[in-house]
């Protein structure tokens, strides 16, 4: 039987890797998920090593139900595994963090949270509390304790920071939304006028706190269930919050270039930028990596595969993806440096073929329109405008897609089912749009193609205005009629 890891722990067996056992905390973070410890608390344990940081991170689980007790049991402590591909290499590192001090469970230890604000080394706060996290809920109250919505605690938090006429701090926010940091300060500044708190204070929120928007950018499966008991044997200690990340890891952080003088990042050599602009870095994951994606992957499980992982072993289709990143996508691409977006190309690469995870097709599918739209749609009308012709691949994805949803012959439980080579599968989307295509069931591909493109709530009427491209989704779909899918993705590449 392990014993359970700790800090005494790790001493007995030897552990020569780096440890910080005591630091201030300098740090306080909402969310304790497996995402931000395979990607903050890396990064800070980082700090910590490479660049003199000398900061631990105490966590505070933004709900009732909680990994606190867990985390505090180890010591704040937990083995890190970076799995994947790296210049086509494979990779399996692993690495114990230190960083963090303690868990505490706002539900139940209120007090111990107000604590934190009174703290004079404490100068970060960091927060990841899913996509529905900021979010303004009248119902909570000043006096909650605590409130219950994210932006209500970090309310209650401020006042009492600003209460003590302490300086404020430098917010991070990791939420998956636009422009989370200007969403974050927004909420705060709602609870402030509710709760009729002075203008002093609002005034203190907006002066002496720093509301970054960032981008973050890591896969992370996290607790690698069939496998963890292995691990732990193989460790020689238990270990309850073992997570999982693939290797690479951006962060790009929107605010004042005198934040790394607080936050030493490029000192640690970390891939974490602070920019004036975060957008241009979002546009180039949407339109690279998300792109990518979506483009590719209803062509790909159309000829038969199932895993990302797969596709990159297959020179058709890898070919399909490199030529619509290098030849359509990258090209009208502004805003940041040629070779910056090939780099980052190059990385979705050994992203996709990483041999850790099996990441489908189908799940990469879901909604597929409306991803369609946000990640394809404009590099086609932004080619079209600077080149005055249509990107091949890019079209051709269109004409995939229509391929995809037109498998469907019945919707049942909110999905068509649809059938491949004798086996079936759903194809989910909103049930409007699925239903467009039930619709459709049996039309030819020049109805199919002038209907969907015709369709203002799918597209508005930005695909019925380009010139030639019903035209060419028209061929293409004659085309992979006439060859099937596989050897028109060959053909589209010539």
């Amino acid at each position: 039987m392990n014993d359970l890891l700790g800090y005494k722990v790790l001493k007995e067996k030897g552990y020569d890797g780096y440890l910080l056992e005591d630091a201030p905390e300098r740090v306080l973070q909402f969310g304790e998920g497996n995402f931000l410890r395979a990607f903050v608390d890396y990064f800070i344990d980082l700090l910590n090593e490479k660049a003199g940081f000398n900061g631990k991170v105490v966590l505070c689980q933004p709900i009732s139900q909680g990994l606190s007790k867990m985390i505090n049991d180890q010591e704040g402590l937990y083995t890190l595994f970076l799995r994947g591909q790296e210049n086509g290499q494979k990779v399996n590192k692993k690495r114990v963090i230190s960083c963090v001090s303690r868990c505490l469970n706002p539900y139940e230890e209120f007090d111990k949270l107000m604590e934190c604000a009174l703290n004079p080394d404490l100068r970060f706060i960091v927060s990841n509390t899913t996509e529905a996290g900021i979010a303004y809920d009248p119902s909570c109250d000043f006096s909650d304790t605590p409130a219950n919505s994210f932006p209500g605690k970090l309310t209650q938090f401020l006042h009492k920071r600003y209460t003590e006429q302490l300086p404020g701090f430098i917010i991070l926010s990791c939420e998956l939304i636009d422009r989370n940091g200007d969403e974050l300060l927004r909420c705060v500044e709602q609870y402030i006028d509710q709760w009729k708190l002075s203008e002093d204070f609002k005034k203190w929120v907006k002066q002496e706190n720093i509301f970054c928007s960032t981008l973050v950018d890591r896969i992370v499966p996290g607790y690698p269930r069939a496998e963890a008991e292995n691990i732990c044997n193989e460790l020689g200690y238990k270990d309850n919050l073992i997570d999982t990340a693939e290797v690479f890891g951006a962060w790009v952080i929107e605010g004042p270039q005198s934040i790394k003088e607080e936050f030493p990042v490029e000192k640690a050599d970390l891939p974490i930028l602070v920019v004036d602009n975060v957008d241009p870095y979002k546009k180039r994951k949407v339109r690279i990596l998300n792109g990518a994606h979506t483009s590719m992957i209803m062509a790909a499980f159309i000829s038969g595969q199932n895993i990302v992982r797969d596709c990159m072993k297959d020179d058709v289709i890898r070919g399909f993806m490199n030529k619509a990143l290098y030849d359509e996508i990258i090209p009208v691409l502004t805003g940041l440096d040629r070779k910056d977006l090939e780099e980052f190309a190059a990385a979705v690469t050994d992203r996709f073929a990483n041999p850790f995870i099996d990441h489908e097709l189908l799940s990469i599918s879901l909604n597929s329109t409306s991803k369609w739209k946000a990640r394809v749609m404009p590099t086609v009308i932004e080619y079209y405008e600077q080149k005055k012709a249509l990107p091949k691949v890019l079209t051709f994805s269109f004409a995939a897609y229509l391929c995809f949803y037109h498998m469907g012959k019945e919707l049942k439980d909110g999905a068509l089912c649809a059938d491949r080579s004798g086996s079936s599968f759903l194809i989910k989307d909103d049930e409007w749009v699925l239903g467009e295509f039930l619709a459709l069931k049996d039309a030819d591909n020049e109805l199919l193609a002038k209907t969907i493109i015709a369709n203002e709530k799918m597209w508005d009427d930005s695909l019925k205005k380009l010139p030639g491209f019903t035209q060419e989704v028209i061929n293409d779909l004659n085309l992979i009629k006439e060859v099937g899918m596989y050897e028109a993705m060959k053909r589209i590449q010539e």
